[in-house]
């Protein structure tokens, strides 16, 4: 996660809109995007989401009402959000955003079917998470 590909639009303007739950941001190409806090909560880049590997992520859900608390810049590459259910190790890179926005649609319904094939609804709570460590309790 070195240095950024030079052809990687950079942000020119970030825009928190907290009564609307969404992330105004505006690239170097011209593209401007609106990303709603919870598609950024689902798709946080973190191992808390993301898991170890392929097929570790985690669903999340009943996130619809989730807020942004802090953004938190890291460096010149990356924002760090806190969100107002205590999440906080995702890092954005300005790649992942720009990702996150061009992908939206595509992102949303994968969502969808991944709540599906869960059997859960978006609103469900999370189940309580394990104690540390990726280990089960038994």
């Amino acid at each position: 996660m070195a240095g950024l590909d030079k052809n990687t639009p950079t942000p020119q303007d970030i825009t928190v809109h907290g009564a609307t739950r969404v992330l105004e941001v505006s690239f170097s190409d011209g593209a401007s995007f609106r990303i709603p806090f919870e598609l950024m909560r689902i798709y946080s880049p973190s191992a808390e989401v993301q898991g170890h590997g392929p097929g570790q992520e985690v669903l999340q859900t009943g996130k619809s009402d989730v807020t942004l608390t802090e953004l938190a810049p890291i460096g010149n590459y990356a924002v760090q959000p806190t969100f107002s259910d205590g999440h906080d190790t995702g890092i954005f890179s300005w790649e992942y955003l720009y990702f996150l926005g061009a992908q939206q649609d595509q992102l949303w319904a994968d969502y969808e079917r991944r709540l599906g094939e869960a059997g859960v609804t978006r609103d469900a709570p999370m189940p309580e998470a394990a104690g540390p460590g990726c280990g089960h309790s038994h």
